[in-house]
């Protein structure tokens, strides 16, 4: 008779589970394209800084619900704690996206912007490394096998974004003229430094993406198809 609860309480968790997965998935494209469209369209500035927040939100709402499963669990725990922090981050900076297209040019507001990308590019590669942290506490090793194999490849690809933003900011403050491959880069980006990095970021988005479906179709065919 001490089975139901415990089970219904596990049940609870993996609900919880496959809603922050949910939200993890919807909203790490909806926030890429809203910071894009805030930064580049005109449209969505007359939101002001409201759009940029609530799609930042999303996935930070996603990971407190990723939270509640497993709580014990150290390695899983830091792992999340360290995404949901940055998580916090990219939503308190978020706001400046809007004041930059106010004050174009503005020294503070640009520097602000360029962390954004940064630490957006960081909670990217760390959502990577949460779900490794999952995979490995779920009994499908189909799962994991794939998630070990593309999760790393996911934060090798955001490094090397991450290395194309600081040399891209160096040659641009020092006044440097960069190497030819770099200016080319440069000159395509038209000084836009969003669109310096998208290209780099699409592919480990996508792949991030398709490793949250397929943890969440795990465990939902781990409970219902359990039950049939």
């Amino acid at each position: 008779m001490s089975d139901p609860a415990p089970n219904a309480e596990l049940l609870r968790s993996l609900a919880k589970l496959v809603r922050g997965l949910a939200a993890l998935f919807w909203g790490l494209p909806l926030a890429l394209i809203v910071c894009v469209w805030t930064a580049q369209s005109y449209r969505l500035r007359t939101f002001g800084f409201v759009p940029p927040v609530v799609t930042m939100g999303l996935p930070l709402y996603g990971l407190v619900l990723l939270g509640k499963f497993q709580p014990q669990e150290r390695v899983w725990r830091t792992a999340l704690d360290r995404t949901q922090l940055l998580a916090v981050i990219n939503l308190g900076l978020s706001p400046f996206l809007y004041w930059s297209t106010r004050m174009p040019g503005q020294p503070f507001f640009t520097a602000v912007v360029t962390l954004l990308v940064v630490t957006g590019l960081v909670f990217l590669s760390h959502v990577n490394l949460v779900l490794e942290r999952l995979s490995a506490m779920l009994p499908d090793e189909t799962l994991r096998s794939e998630t070990k194999q593309f999760a790393p490849v996911n934060r090798i690809l955001l490094a090397a974004s991450l290395i194309l933003i600081v040399a891209y900011v160096f040659f641009d403050r020092a006044g440097i003229v960069p190497p030819v491959y770099l200016d080319t880069i440069i000159s395509v980006a038209e000084g836009k430094i969003l669109w310096l990095v998208i290209p780099f970021v699409l592919l480990p988005l996508a792949m991030t993406m398709a490793l949250i479906w397929k943890t969440k179709e795990v465990i939902l065919e781990s409970v219902f198809g359990a039950r049939r």
